[in-house]
């Protein structure tokens, strides 16, 4: 087929050069893994570290494989992240379109050039689709297939795919930024289809063509392509084209044997927002899956987003495998909610505690405060307040405890000698509280903590909650707060 080379000259006339830029191309398969983010992140980190051009590009060739709704899940994400994007479906820019199934008409014409510059072949062979390495190429009679006969079997209209031409001998390196140079044998590469019957490209030839298109720069993506990389370097080169800096990031773990998978139960991003993760803390855990910092920072653990703009070097990604450690990301977590202000920690906090707490009496902010300091995700909020709704029914055991000196015996003594002070408070305070219960230790000839113990154990029903006795008592209100100390003392002497 003729080709118009006035077209590629336009455009290669489009590609902006003199800057950094780089994409992140998801396909819209479904969730958003951690793996996917941490490209994501590393991919926006060296656009904004180099001051270049974050690019999102949607891979929706596979469409066997679309999910509905998965294209907003990978907008929601990206926002609620702060991964904005420069030039993209939703925003336009000089290279678009920026969804692959938008560029359908262009793979084909540069898989034609591709035949034309004597790189890639067309093959009629029946079961050709398979883009796999077990193709034989040297059993395949249409990889030397005369012009005429090329002609003839298109002339008579024979399904074909377009087979990219591997040398058959010599080698091929390409270099990455994490794991040096590697060279191949061009014997082990399949000639790999490049277009398929419907006109559609695979995976491989439309990531080429659109990297180049668009003018990509550095190409972060998993270690699992680095048996790709040869071929994408030999299409590169096929073409005339520069070939980008490649960035292959090792696998995110779930332990020493086993990558992270959704159908092995491992999180997605969505699992982890919903499971009381902030995102902050998740995108800087993630950012160590396989980073480090370096120089002054290198003992650095905790960045915000505008730190790791300015400490993202590409030489610290790692060729390791990263291993993703829940309790290292509860750490995580839990610094990040120390750091909150009150007012935004209560504000983060208070669907979690109204899962629970109902009554209206109760004052967000008052357990949001006692929350903060003894929580490492949200989502250990309701069964920590659940007591201030609804009693718990509880045994008198609880009211024996060794360090605080306690057994149900001294419990009734001293509820019975806490119930009518608290009666006698005309000033329902914090501070009237703990001033009439510490002065009330005092008289008694006690630790305040064998005081506070049979009270918090009554007004809680709970061995383990988030404050002691004085700020439950406050929060509860002086008459529940009595309610539930006779009850506790009604227990005692039942």
């Amino acid at each position: 087929m003729a080709l118009d080379h006035a077209f590629f000259e336009e455009m290669e006339a489009r590609i902006p050069k003199g800057k950094v830029r780089t994409r992140f191309a998801p396909s819209p398969t479904g969730y958003m893994h951690v793996g996917n983010l941490r490209t994501a992140l590393y991919t926006w980190l060296i656009a904004r570290h180099n001051h270049g051009t974050f690019i999102l590009r949607i891979e929706d060739t596979d469409q066997g494989r679309l999910v509905e709704g998965a294209t907003d899940v990978i907008y929601r994400t990206m926002l609620q992240c702060g991964l904005t994007h420069d030039e993209g479906p939703d925003v336009g820019g000089p290279v678009g379109p920026y969804i692959q199934s938008e560029r359908r008409g262009l793979y084909g014409k540069y898989a034609h050039l591709l035949v034309e510059k004597g790189a890639a072949y067309y093959c009629f062979c029946e079961k050709t689709e398979e883009d796999s390495g077990s193709f034989d190429r040297t059993a395949d009679p249409c990889r030397d297939l005369s012009p005429e006969t090329v002609q003839a079997n298109l002339d008579a209209g024979r399904p074909y795919v377009i087979r990219q031409r591997i040398p058959q001998e010599g080698t091929t390196t390409f270099r990455d930024v994490s794991f040096g140079d590697i060279t191949v044998e061009n014997k082990t590469l399949d000639d790999q289809v490049l277009l398929k019957r419907d006109g559609l490209p695979t995976y491989n030839f439309a990531n080429v063509v659109d990297d180049h298109l668009m003018g990509i720069t550095h190409v972060v993506r998993g270690s699992e392509y680095l048996s790709s990389a040869p071929k994408y370097n030999l299409l590169y080169e096929a073409f005339g084209w520069d070939i980008p800096t490649y960035v292959h990031c090792s696998p995110v773990m779930r332990d020493q044997h086993n990558k992270m998978s959704k159908r092995h139960g491992d999180p997605s991003y969505e699992d982890l927002i919903a499971g009381g993760y902030l995102t902050p803390a998740v995108l800087n855990y993630v950012a160590l899956l396989g980073w480090a910092p370096k120089g002054e920072r290198s003992e650095q653990e905790i960045f915000s987003l505008s730190e790791l703009v300015d400490a993202f070097e590409i030489a610290g990604i790692s060729k390791s495998p990263a291993i993703f450690d829940m309790a290292k990301l509860d750490y995580f977590n839990a610094t990040y909610l120390r750091a909150l202000s009150p007012a935004e920690f209560a504000q983060a906090a208070e669907p979690y505690i109204r899962e629970t707490v109902k009554n209206p009496a109760i004052d967000i902010a008052s357990v949001a405060a006692l929350l903060q300091a003894r929580c490492e995700k949200l989502t250990d909020i309701p069964e920590k307040v659940d007591f201030f709704d609804q009693a718990p029914d509880y045994g008198v055991e609880f009211f024996t405890n060794k360090k605080s000196k306690t057994n149900p015996e001294v419990c009734k003594e001293m509820l019975e000698a806490a119930i009518p002070a608290l009666e006698a408070l005309t000033d329902w305070t914090q501070d009237s509280i703990h001033d009439c219960l510490i002065a009330l230790a005092e008289s008694l000839g006690v630790k305040n903590a064998t005081l506070m113990w049979p009270v918090r154990i009554a007004a809680a029903g709970k061995l383990v909650t988030p404050g002691g006795a004085v700020e439950i008592c406050h929060i509860l209100g002086r008459e529940e707060t009595l309610r539930r100390l006779r009850a506790g003392y009604g227990k005692l002497t039942a």
